[in-house]
């Protein structure tokens, strides 16, 4: 299983319009991809912004493929997004995943 992590900062006035996209047009979109098996979304106050950390975790790498494109470390932030946050990550970072519990 690969976890894709990603992070983007919005000022606390937008962070719920972001929260709110995450859980319809991008949870809407994954669940569509071949392979994919979770997502999570944390939220931290990080001075005058709040930082959004994503992980979606997805079967192996040619599910995030399917996701991202050409790209896999390409970042995908949605038009809607953009308009939330202040700054994100352009590049995700994926990880073996080891050990998971639930």
């Amino acid at each position: 299983m690969i976890a894709r992590t990603w992070h983007g900062w919005a000022p606390h006035a937008t962070a719920g319009d972001y929260e709110r996209h995450y859980e319809t047009a991008v949870s809407e979109h994954l669940r569509d991809v071949p392979g994919f098996c979770g997502a999570r979304l944390l939220r931290r106050t990080d001075g005058a912004d709040v930082e959004f950390t994503s992980i979606v975790y997805f079967a192996d790498m040619a599910s995030v493929h399917a996701f991202a494109g050409d790209d896999p470390s390409r970042a995908v932030v949605e038009p809607a997004a953009r308009r939330a946050l202040t700054r994100w990550d352009e590049r995700v970072d994926h990880h073996e995943v080891a050990v998971m519990l639930d």
